[in-house]
């Protein structure tokens, strides 16, 4: 790669300045030609499970190596595996490049597994490094390993085996090969793939595969283009805030603690108005949650079993059922949380699901809390009233004067007009045995 340096002149910069029009005018008039600009290759990673933000990262990576006339892009890869449906648009935007697409499966101790090898399959040059492998591309669905006898089995897998088939012809690689990693998730390693024909090169860095590739013809556009790059400048493109934060979330298990919290924040805030604190977290959680559950499968039915099972919590609080609607809650909770993320059949990635002991432990903690609340409600019902009228009952006071049947009493340190059917003398203590309006009607305490 070359090195651009401008000499900074020191003197004479007038001089410089008055023969520069004067140069540009001889270069004109002789038919010369500026040098021309440095070939650059853009070079993006990837290291992730092939979700719709991979897929839609590589794809605006293409349109702007393209926009930014870029003699090719380099997609450095290690990915377990993800959605078909991820794979697919990536391989369409591989497809559809203006320019040559270089998959580098790196660094060491990379795979290109699953969706991987479909990625692989796509693009114009692979090439990997060292100790790497790539294969394994069984389409499974997301729960697990689908029945063998399946028809939905059947119906995936020959699309995908279609699909990989004529990614290979159109690139010129093992069609037999591509077949047996879809059926029989066979993987083989960098030195294999290269003896079979799956892979171009071995390389051990991004420069050296410069080296190699310089010069090599690839079809672009019905058209056959030769690569010259050795020489070209790297412009590394990383993933923004935003696709990093996406990449984050989108986790099916990440984004279902978002989803609880914020529902738990907006759940405190109801049943406490004025608290303002877990309001506003829950509110910070949930657009979290939605902008990752944009990325994911979502089944709609299991977002709504779990809105139900929050309303039936709340109306556990304000309404006695003496726990009905707290077992309603869990129950909708667990199966919605079960059924949140869809399982379509077309994916290469068993991982994407919300983890089923997560989902456990989180009805629980619900459940266990409710509970409590429940039962201290249920103890605050059936204690004795301590306030208002009702709290007077039983009290114990002092007469301030004689009741003959009436007289005066002081009962918490305030003075209450009394009645008592005995005659009790002024001093001795009396019991409050009920209350009529503003009057007292009392007893001689034992």
């Amino acid at each position: 790669m070359r090195t651009i340096r401008i000499n900074k002149p020191y003197s004479r910069i007038n001089v410089f300045s008055g023969l520069l029009p004067l140069l540009f005018f001889f270069m004109a008039i002789n038919g010369a030609a500026l040098p021309p600009d440095d070939p650059i290759v853009h070079v993006i990673k990837v290291e992730s499970i092939i979700t719709p933000v991979s897929a839609e990262f590589i794809t605006k990576s293409i349109k702007r190596a393209e926009e930014e006339n870029a003699r090719a892009l380099i997609i450095e890869l290690d990915t377990p595996g993800g959605l078909l449906e991820s794979t697919r648009d990536i391989t369409k935007s591989f497809l559809a490049a203006h320019i040559p697409i270089i998959v580098y499966v790196s660094p060491s101790g990379a795979r290109a597994a699953s969706a991987g090898v479909f990625i692989c399959y796509a693009a114009h040059i692979v090439a990997m490094a060292p100790s790497t492998n790539i294969g394994a591309a069984t389409p499974v669905s997301i729960g697990g390993e689908m029945d063998s006898t399946s028809a939905m089995k059947h119906k995936v897998t020959n699309d995908a085996v279609a699909q990989i088939k004529a990614l290979a012809e159109k690139r010129g690689r093992n069609v037999e090969w591509a077949e047996k990693a879809v059926r029989e998730a066979a993987s083989i390693t960098e030195k294999e793939a290269l003896e079979l024909k799956v892979i171009n090169f071995i390389s051990p860095s991004v420069d050296s595969l410069l080296n190699q590739v310089n010069g090599l013809q690839v079809e672009v556009d019905s058209k056959k283009v030769t690569l010259e790059i050795r020489d070209a400048q790297l412009v590394r493109r990383e993933m923004n805030l935003r696709y990093r934060i996406l990449e984050k979330i989108s986790d099916p298990n990440i984004a279902y603690i978002l989803l609880m919290l914020g529902i738990y924040g907006l759940f405190f805030e109801l049943s406490n108005p004025g608290a303002i604190f877990p309001g506003v977290i829950g509110a910070i959680f949930l657009i979290l949650a939605f902008f990752a559950l944009q990325t994911l499968p979502v089944n709609y039915a299991g977002l709504l079993l779990i809105m139900l099972a929050i309303i039936l919590f709340i109306l556990e609080v304000k309404i006695t059922s003496y726990g009905l609607l707290t077992i309603g809650g869990v129950v909708s909770m667990i199966l919605g949380s079960l059924m949140l993320i869809e399982q379509p059949p077309d994916n290469f990635q068993p991982a994407i699901k919300i983890s089923l002991s997560l989902i456990l432990a989180v009805v629980a903690m619900t459940a266990f809390f409710l509970l409590f609340v429940f039962g201290m409600t249920l103890k605050t019902h059936l204690r004795k009233v301590t306030t208002g009228v009702e709290g007077m009952i039983g009290e114990i006071g002092v007469a301030q004067t004689k009741l003959a049947p009436d007289g005066s009493v002081a009962v918490h340190g305030e003075i209450w007009k009394a009645i008592s059917g005995q005659s009790i003398k002024k001093g001795e203590k009396v019991r409050v045995v009920s209350v009529d309006g503003l009057r007292l009607k009392v007893e001689k305490a034992a």
